[in-house]
């Protein structure tokens, strides 16, 4: 006899924050689509995209529809999101390369931590109290603070996309004169470039942690063998 109180495939498939996320990504889709006609227009999608990260993740856990494909989409719906925008910022940048490497610094540290998570047993990513870092249990430890960070370095690389005019913008000179001309921008930057280095710091410690995972995962393997 089958189990009526299972959930199938398509119900978990319908459930409400995964719809979010689908609706996310129909979003980004248009936004990108028309970012070099409309960069306005692709700022309020792409971060109205952006915000709803937050909303699905609470409605999942209002509604008791955690699920491990949702985990999974909305991290690849992060990911890509992000990256997509990293790589418009490197042909409109010198140097490129500067955008580039956040965004190989992005999705491997990402990827890295969820599988290495996985690989343990912990049913999230964001499962690190038993890290030895203090900043990076902060940061997965407090949602307030996690948001702000991953704000600051969306709302930066928004910025950055605005206020670029032509297609080789020095990244130094845009900053440093944009904060010359307005004070707002200014003390914008204070708030934002803050929660950014904290943020690929975290990147940078999470690559060495998911990496030490695996590793030690390997040795108690083989010596249980």
């Amino acid at each position: 006899m089958s189990d009526k109180s299972r959930p199938s495939t398509l119900s978990v498939y319908l459930y409400v924050p995964n719809i979010i996320g689908y609706v996310r990504i129909i979003l980004n889709c248009f936004a990108f689509a028309i970012c070099f006609k409309d960069k306005y227009l692709f700022s309020v999608l792409y971060f109205i995209s952006f915000a709803c990260d937050a909303l699905d993740g609470w409605f999942a856990r209002k509604l008791n529809q955690v699920s491990t494909f949702g985990a999974v989409l909305d991290m690849v719906t992060d990911r890509i999101s992000t990256a997509c925008l990293l790589v418009i910022l490197s042909q409109v940048y010198r140097p490129g390369f500067v955008f580039l490497s956040l965004l190989a610094l992005d999705i491997a540290s990402h990827w890295l931590q969820m599988y290495s998570s996985f690989l343990v047993g912990k049913t999230s990513h964001k499962d690190v109290k038993d890290s030895s870092s203090w900043l990076f249990r902060a940061y997965y430890g407090n949602r307030k603070f996690m948001g702000y960070c991953c704000v600051s370095c969306e709302v930066l690389y928004i910025i950055l996309f605005l206020l670029a005019t032509k297609e080789t913008e020095n990244l130094t000179d845009v900053l440093v004169n944009a904060a010359m001309q307005s004070w707002m921008y200014l003390t914008l930057f204070a708030l934002i470039l803050f929660g950014w280095t904290i943020k690929q710091s975290v990147n940078l410690i999470q690559i060495k942690t998911a990496a030490d995972a695996c590793i030690l995962y390997d040795i108690n393997k083989k010596q249980r063998d």
